[in-house]
């Protein structure tokens, strides 16, 4: 089953999170089990971002998180950001093109 990770987080540095997000991406070529990420700010709070990255499964996923590139990701990503980053975990029922 597809697996879905929704990310938010509040930051004044978002070109810094951009830098941050290419240099994991180059680090994780080849070895990275994300298959597509959206990156979007909120329209009425736009230090206020959300990330929506998808996976083959659960599973996928936690082999992802356990990656050395994406724990240095995610330690670089809390000095970015204001607050905490929340993370809600979704299952995909269906998926269609519209």
């Amino acid at each position: 089953m597809a697996f879905v990770q929704l990310i938010e987080y509040t930051t004044t540095r978002p070109d810094e999170v951009a830098e941050v997000l290419a240099e994991w991406e180059r680090a994780t070529q080849g070895k990275r089990t994300a298959r597509r990420a959206v990156w979007m700010t909120y329209r009425d709070n736009p230090d206020r971002y959300c990330e929506v990255v998808f996976f083959d499964s659960y599973e996928s996923a936690m082999e992802n998180s356990q990656l050395p590139e994406t724990a240095e990701f995610a330690g670089k990503m809390r000095e970015l950001v204001d607050g905490e980053i929340s993370f809600r975990d979704f299952d995909v029922v269906d998926e269609r093109e519209l």
